[in-house]
């Protein structure tokens, strides 16, 4: 099975920059009609300027309402979208979108599903850390934002129950977030996750009194794996040290957000 869709290899053709340079691509095996890719701050077709160049695709953040809405229009128009990505508001919970019922206004969740085709299920980052999840088949997919509120409260747990998939069907990217080295926590988090699970404590590394670098991407892994889920791509990011492909929100307050993404055809 090809890792990248021929969609995304000719929507790109027409780039002055490699593919890598404007949109990461997941290296799975998924079915042949799962697209997915995540944005990189450098595309060559935004239009936001300063801290938001220039892909820029939070319209939350400050930049101007005009810019994002352009850069929004050319990823739909670049990436050949079959519909505008489904755009939440995200809030660092587990609420979940049913991206197959009527959507009105911005809905307030920080995961979306689908069933059907045509559906674009999306998530902003700028840090926390995005996953992509589709069944092997290719009927099923997902998008979860993931900071580590949204971690410790079961949003992934609570985004792949209404696959109604048995886990070891799904496949799961874990795209561009803060890395381990980067990712300095208390000890409120740490407690927040080793409460629930005691095998947590692998993740977090002392950095000082009281702090720790946490290890977003194998937090995530840990509860996958927990509830069945092993075959786990991705991880291999950090926003916070690459300023020119990522936005971070820790590295740059007023900063702009990059979307991962995942649709599928019939």
């Amino acid at each position: 099975m090809t890792t990248s869709s021929p969609l995304l290899r000719m929507s790109f053709r027409m780039s002055s920059m490699p593919l890598e340079d404007t949109c990461i691509v997941p290296d799975w095996p998924a079915a042949a009609n799962i697209h997915a890719c995540c944005t990189t701050r450098d595309a060559d077709f935004g239009m936001s300027q300063g801290p938001y160049a220039r892909l820029n695709l939070g319209q939350h953040v400050g930049d101007q309402p005009e810019h994002v809405a352009h850069n929004r229009q050319q990823l739909v128009e670049k990436l050949g979208l079959p519909a505008q990505p489904l755009w939440l508001d995200q809030r660092h919970g587990r609420q979940v979108l049913n991206g197959d019922a009527p959507v009105t206004g911005i809905p307030r969740a920080d995961a979306a599903y689908s069933l059907k085709p045509g559906v674009v299920c999306a998530v902003m980052t700028a840090d926390c850390l995005p996953l992509l999840i589709c069944n092997r088949q290719g009927s099923k997919i997902a998008a979860v934002h993931a900071g580590w509120r949204g971690l410790a409260a079961g949003v992934i747990e609570a985004s792949i129950a209404p696959l109604e998939e048995d886990a070891s069907e799904l496949l799961v990217w874990l795209g561009p977030a803060i890395g381990p080295r980067a990712f300095e926590v208390g000890e409120e988090v740490r407690r927040a996750f080793v409460d629930d699970m005691p095998a947590a404590s692998a993740a977090f590394e002392p950095n000082r009194p009281g702090h720790y670098l946490a290890d977003i991407y194998r937090l995530a892994r840990l509860r996958l794996q927990r509830i069945g889920v092993e075959a786990i791509y991705g991880g291999e990011y950090c926003t916070y040290s690459d300023a020119r492909r990522f936005y971070s929100y820790r590295r740059e307050t007023t900063c702009g957000r990059q979307l991962s993404l995942i649709w599928r055809d019939c």
